[in-house]
């Protein structure tokens, strides 16, 4: 047979039938974000849950999965994670999929493989959820705002849109950066926020507080443009000049 691959996906041409698989490039390294770094803890789940959805989602058969199943569960041991914690998220992923009666978790047939296959496929990923948000809402604010030009004027339709009612309204965002020896600062600044200001107005305020990850190494030591003095060409001194006519000359 012979094989092809698309991005992260490997399609194989087995006698006309055509197997999917997860594809890895050659010199592909099996890193992910360590264990021990400072990230929230749901990023580790988070990246268990996607790499066992696509080796469901890419995988023909059973056989398929259980071998990137194991390169998975491999790459997250390399990367420090506790076999526990990698067992516990599997049967978070797996669900009622699993045969309660071993430690490890795996699939018992290649019926109960296919059904969960079935079941996960249609649904949306969370990016493809998101695009599908963003395309909704674009068509709506159209939609509205074609219906406004219509019935109105010019003028009425701006005021209107002017007046309307945003999701945001009377919320504060407060974001700081995640370290874990800060994991209670959330609960602590909802707190203080409402002993201060219990009976004022700022009470009506919706506080949303939030986190971002450090940069990491590659963002804090490398620039993606370097700095206009070093695009400018330096002029060379007189006697560089000299020489380099003397040798054309010659």
């Amino acid at each position: 047979g012979s094989c092809v691959s698309f991005l992260d996906l490997l399609i194989n041409n087995k006698n006309g039938v055509l197997f999917t698989s997860v594809y890895h490039k050659p010199a592909a390294e099996p890193c992910v974000v360590p264990f021990i770094s400072d990230h929230p803890r749901h990023v580790f789940s988070n990246i268990i849950q996607a790499a066992l959805l696509r080796a469901l989602r890419y995988s023909t058969t059973l056989d398929i999965f259980e071998k990137e199943r194991r390169s998975i569960r491999l790459m997250l041991l390399y990367n420090g994670y506790p076999s526990r914690y990698i067992d516990t998220n599997f049967r978070k992923f797996f669900d009622r999929s699993l045969s309660k009666s071993s430690m490890i978790p795996f699939i018992a047939n290649e019926n109960q493989f296919l059904v969960m296959r079935n079941t996960l496929l249609p649904k949306l990923t969370v990016k493809e959820r998101e695009t599908q948000h963003r395309i909704a809402a674009f068509s709506f604010d159209e939609e509205i705002d074609n219906q406004n030009t219509k019935e109105k004027t010019t003028g009425s339709s701006t005021i209107s849109k002017q007046n309307k009612p945003t999701k945001f309204a009377n919320t504060l965002f407060l974001h700081y950066t995640h370290e874990k020896r800060l994991h209670s600062l959330k609960r602590d600044i909802h707190k203080i926020y409402s002993e201060i200001f219990q009976n004022t107005i700022g009470i009506d305020f919706r506080l949303i507080v939030g986190h971002r990850n450090h940069r990491n190494t590659g963002h804090e030591l490398v620039q993606k443009r370097p700095p206009p003095t070093m695009l400018k060409p330096i002029p060379l001194p007189d006697t560089i000049k000299q020489k380099h006519k003397r040798r054309l000359v010659n």
